[in-house]
């Protein structure tokens, strides 16, 4: 541009670059309008739009002799309208200072200190509000990239925005996008730099542009089409007629890909459900007693209350006075007797004293242990909604994710149907392994594939990632729907949500203030400690003007006077980051973890859920396992000595006298490598026999264990039956 001196072509910010060979001439339009020294003389079909080549030529002689005040070279156009300001700019510059440029009456332009500015009243509150042209959030604060309407009271813009809608809309249809004002809006828009363009409005002058309307919507765009001839075949009053969605009519599907029976039924596309759910206006299903539940063949029963645990002894009590006189609780009276009066085939039920833990480390734990049993209530309540009927999922172990999401997304799959895996990659798998123990190692590997997968990002406590492929897949969704489907159906919970996740899924993000420590992207948390830590206004303007790229790509540009502005950037910037970037894939994992209406009690009960959600379970100890098995006595046995060899061996586990850990044990019994959230079904329980070697039911989470006379037997014989049969399983 023979002004500006800039071989930029942007016709949103400099007008439209022209170039004209004969008079070896380029301009930009804006360039030749906002020129302080030249005056339109021809007429329109004359020179560039009225303005004669002679006397551009002469602007840029003139322009030449004068140095810009902002980058400090010659050919500054442009001056300031202002009385007694002598400062001269190219426009460009002008733009980059934050001058004004009134595109109206004789094109006056201001300097950045002589400036029109709006107006606000000192009672009116300062906060955010929504830009109603980007629908992103703007804050309210009298800055040049901010802008209010004069004519309704909460309408704010970004000045990129209205500029952009102005230059589409031109001058005929460009007005307030809240009440609809034309004259008052673009008079203060024009005041205040906007430059709204003589034209009718783009839409107008596009040929045919409204030719889609006349056209009706015939696609099927349900994700498994089961037309044979194609998802846009439509046969009239036939099972491959399309139906549109009822509120937006711009989706469609075949009757039969929605098993549809007829024309009649109403149909709505998954944008329109996921926006009557986000609403509330959408069904509830009546809750059901906790104490019924429905057999297999139809008949009720009410649920048996869990037998009462005898009180534990304190903390301080020795191992060996822990094995010469348990505790024993009688299922019959409910009183405590002493393993001689023990009539037989009685059921008993034993504790075991937490021996290795300090008071504040027992409390705590007994807190969390308390949450994790109210947990365990709530979704055996939530399994209610669980019916017999069977789905079963081929799982290949070595490709868990597109096996699970293949299972989950077919067309029978429901999540009150009884849930069944088959792994289709094990030729050798032992008969023993039960569809229960099968079913929890399929919810544990993908609950591990999801922990690792690129839908969270953090290092322990994981936050949703922002990844635009899984957006349109529409697999944060599915996410939500895996966890939901996994604590109601028994698998593990996934223990590693961050705490501002949960809150943000519980209370809603609004209401969330997130941490430095939820920031995962190494160079953003970098940038927002730099800010953080300044300790100085020069040094945090420095840092700012380091950055200024990345905080106006995050909308978190504002005014920095004083150093204390620091914390307020800094919330904008973990609120984007953690929180507004990730929006879209928060609303979808929400929806997902309504299913079987986990979310609901998650809102109801956040305390309870954080327990399972945000915390991995602990540790097993030999309390725990004692606690989860139920002993069955047999009618040979006149003493307990085998309850009493079973509790030693625990305690010889636990400290690290064995070759087989707790997990094992857990493992060999249930199948299962940690306690699910919900618990076991049916509860555990260990029967001693006179047999040779331990014998496990998974069918049943039954131990059947080994009557011996001393208790060296009895540890040889578990620890060579439980080692050589997982060693077995794994290969």
């Amino acid at each position: 541009c023979v002004l500006c001196g800039r071989t930029d072509d942007c016709p949103e910010k400099y007008g439209e670059k022209r170039t004209y060979v004969e008079y070896n001439l380029t301009v930009h339009y804006y360039c030749l309008l906002m020129s302080s020294g030249i005056w339109q003389r021809g007429e329109e079909d004359e020179g560039v739009d009225g303005f004669l080549i002679m006397d551009i030529r002469k602007e840029v002689n003139r322009a030449a002799k004068l140095k810009c005040n902002i980058c400090k070279k010659k050919g500054a156009s442009i001056g300031c309208v202002a009385p007694k300001c002598k400062r001269s700019y190219h426009f460009p510059c002008g733009i980059q200072k934050e001058c004004i440029f009134q595109f109206m009456e004789d094109f006056r332009s201001y300097c950045w200190e002589h400036k029109p500015v709006q107006k606000f009243p000192d009672q009116e509150s300062r906060g955010t509000s929504q830009c109603t042209i980007c629908l992103d959030l703007v804050e309210q604060l009298p800055m040049y990239t901010v802008l209010k309407s004069p004519c309704c009271k909460n309408a704010w813009f970004h000045r990129e925005c209205l500029q952009y809608q102005a230059l589409s809309a031109g001058i005929f249809f460009f007005r307030c996008t809240v009440c609809n004002n034309k004259d008052k809006f673009q008079k203060e828009m024009l005041r205040m730099g906007i430059h709204i363009p003589e034209k009718d409005a783009s839409w107008e002058l596009e040929e045919n542009a409204y030719q889609d309307l006349l056209q009706c919507y015939q696609h099927c765009d349900i994700k498994r089409c089961l037309c044979k001839k194609g998802r846009d075949y439509n046969e009239p009053d036939s099972k491959w007629e399309i139906k549109r969605c009822q509120c937006c009519g711009s989706r469609g599907t075949h009757l039969a890909c929605s098993s549809m029976k007829s024309w009649e039924q109403n149909w709505e596309c998954m944008e329109c459900r996921s926006i009557f759910a986000k609403s509330g206006n959408y069904s509830k299903q009546k809750k059901r007693s906790l104490a019924i539940c429905e057999k297999t063949d139809g008949t009720t029963c009410l649920l048996e209350e869990p037998s009462p645990k005898c009180p534990r002894q304190s903390p301080g009590s020795q191992r060996n006075f822990l094995l010469q006189s348990p505790k024993i609780t009688c299922q019959n009276n409910l009183s405590p007797c002493s393993h001689l009066e023990l009539p037989p085939s009685n059921r008993v039920t034993m504790s075991l004293s937490p021996l290795m833990s300090n008071r504040n480390g027992s409390l705590r734990k007994k807190h969390l242990r308390k949450q994790r049993m109210e947990a365990s209530n709530i979704l055996k309540e939530l399994k209610l909604q669980v019916n017999t009927k069977t789905t079963r999922l081929n799982i290949n172990a070595e490709n868990i994710w597109n096996s699970a999401l293949k299972g989950f997304r077919q067309r029978n799959f429901s999540p009150t149907n009884t849930i069944e895996i088959k792994f289709t990659n094990c030729k050798n798998r032992s008969k023993t392994d039960t569809s229960a123990a099968s079913k929890h190692r399929f919810f544990q590997l993908l609950m591990l594939h999801l922990q690792n997968s690129s839908l969270f990002e953090g290092s322990s406590a994981k936050n949703l990632s922002l990844d635009f492929q899984a957006v349109k897949e529409n697999l944060y969704f599915e996410a939500g729907k895996m966890i939901a489907v996994s604590l109601v159906h028994g698998g593990p919970s996934p223990g590693f949500l961050s705490k501002t996740l949960f809150s943000c899924l519980v209370y809603g993000p609004e209401n969330v203030k997130p941490a430095l420590e939820d920031v995962a992207d190494v160079d953003v948390a970098q940038t927002i400690k730099m800010i953080k830590y300044a300790n100085s206004l020069s040094s945090l303007q420095s840092t700012i003007h380091d950055c200024y790229e990345f905080l106006a790509a995050a909308g978190c540009l504002r005014p920095i006077t004083a150093l204390g502005d620091k914390d307020m950037l800094v919330n904008d910037i973990l609120i984007h980051h953690v929180i507004k970037r990730t929006i879209s894939p928060l609303e979808s994992f929400r929806q997902g973890l309504k299913t079987l209406g986990v979310l609901e009690k998650m809102q109801m009960h956040p305390d309870v859920f954080s327990s399972i959600l945000c915390h991995k379970p602990e540790r097993l100890s030999a309390e725990t396992i004692c606690d989860l098995f139920t002993i069955h006595s047999s009618s040979d046995v006149n003493k307990v000595e085998g309850a009493d060899f079973w509790m030693g061996y625990l305690q010889d586990v636990e400290s690290g006298e064995s070759v087989v850990t707790l997990e094992d044990i857990l493992l060999f019994a249930t199948g299962s490598y940690s306690i699910p959230p919900i618990g076991f079904d049916p509860e555990p329980m260990i029967k001693f026999l006179h047999i040779r070697y331990p014998i496990r039911n998974r069918l049943l989470n039954c131990l059947e264990l080994p009557i011996t006379k001393t208790y060296e037997q009895f540890k040889n014989k578990m620890e060579f039956t439980i080692r050589n049969t997982l060693r077995v399983e794994r290969e």
